[in-house]
């Protein structure tokens, strides 16, 4: 009878146990900021919300211009300059002083600038664009890149340019003059970290950008199937009517975490970003792609789709860009 008793009582109290368990385990539950939520707070803290990457705080554009041969003493030695080009074009031709690093390599070259301001030359500018804005958010905040690339240095070295401006958009049926589709309101773009540390998170989704390569898109893919991408246009609004843009492109200016504007893009689409001369666009697809979302660049810009558009010259590419610079041993 005493054995029924307590197995009776113990009965009773197995299911008291359980349910305080439960209780503490509620209590105890803890719940995790998203990474992405962690590491948008510190680039707010830091100054990197899109703005401050395209111009830092000290007030230094990503892009610089080739100088006058005037001025080319002063220009070489203010600057660390790293050549992002293939090893065998920068033995053929390149700026004196300017070491040959590959685009891989970036972020642990930025070390070795000491005090100097980094100066990132490619091609076209557009890789050397990509690169600055990564190696910004890294924290090698007064990089820049050489506008235009090699191809604004010396004519001799402009054929990337020279060869890739055209005109597909010239009555094409998926060029549009219509006023922009009204902005929407998307969830933030989502990823997995084991650090609580908004900078540590910043510095891992930095190097995992560079290593996966810059990415683009050309001209003419987007231009055959608008529908396959969120496009947002990166001209002025006067320009964005004026000069034409990509059937059903958005234009949605400014880009920002701090004003939650940035939350007008799709996490979910491949965002294309088209600006001029494909510069701009390199430095906001490095960003979003930091911060999560399957952005491209579209190569050349408005030079690759409409060259010949009366409507404009500022930012126009044609053969008098190119200076004349000498070139290292």
């Amino acid at each position: 009878m005493k054995k029924i008793s307590l197995i009776l009582i113990g009965l009773f109290l197995i299911p008291s146990i359980f349910l305080t368990s439960c209780d503490k385990g509620d209590d105890l539950q803890v719940v995790q900021t998203p990474a992405q939520t962690l590491m948008v707070d510190y680039m707010l803290t830091a100054n990197l919300d899109l703005p401050n990457v395209d111009t830092s705080v000290d007030g230094a554009k990503f892009v610089t211009a080739a100088p006058a041969e005037a001025d080319l003493p002063a220009f070489l030695a203010k600057y660390y300059i790293i050549d992002i080009r293939s090893a065998s074009d920068y033995a053929t031709s390149h700026i004196a002083g300017a070491k040959n690093v590959a685009f891989s390599n970036i972020l642990a070259e930025g070390t070795a600038a000491g005090a100097k301001p980094v100066l990132v030359v490619c091609y076209t500018g557009q890789t050397a664009c990509y690169a600055t804005a990564l190696m910004r958010m890294y924290g090698y905040k007064n990089t820049q890149a050489l506008k235009w690339g090699m191809s604004g240095w010396n004519s001799s070295t402009a054929g990337s340019w020279n060869n890739n401006i055209g005109n597909i958009a010239d009555g094409n049926a998926n060029w549009s003059y219509d006023a922009a589709p009204a902005n929407q309101v998307f969830s933030k773009p989502s990823f997995t970290s084991l650090s609580t540390s908004g900078e540590a998170i910043l510095k891992k989704r930095v190097e995992e950008v560079v290593a996966a390569g810059f990415k683009t898109v050309k001209g003419s893919d987007v231009l055959a199937a608008p529908t396959n991408y969120f496009i947002n246009n990166f001209f002025s609004s006067t320009d964005f009517t004026g000069f034409g843009h990509i059937k059903g492109a958005y234009r949605i200016q400014p880009l920002s975490i701090a004003d939650n504007s940035v939350l007008g893009l799709d996490p979910n689409a491949k965002v294309v970003t088209y600006c001029y001369t494909g510069q701009t666009s390199a430095v906001v697809t490095a960003w979003l792609r930091v911060l999560g979302y399957d952005a491209y660049s579209l190569t050349f810009g408005m030079n690759g789709l409409y060259n010949s558009n009366a409507a404009w010259s500022s930012n126009k590419w044609s053969a008098s860009v190119s200076k004349d610079l000498p070139f290292g041993n």
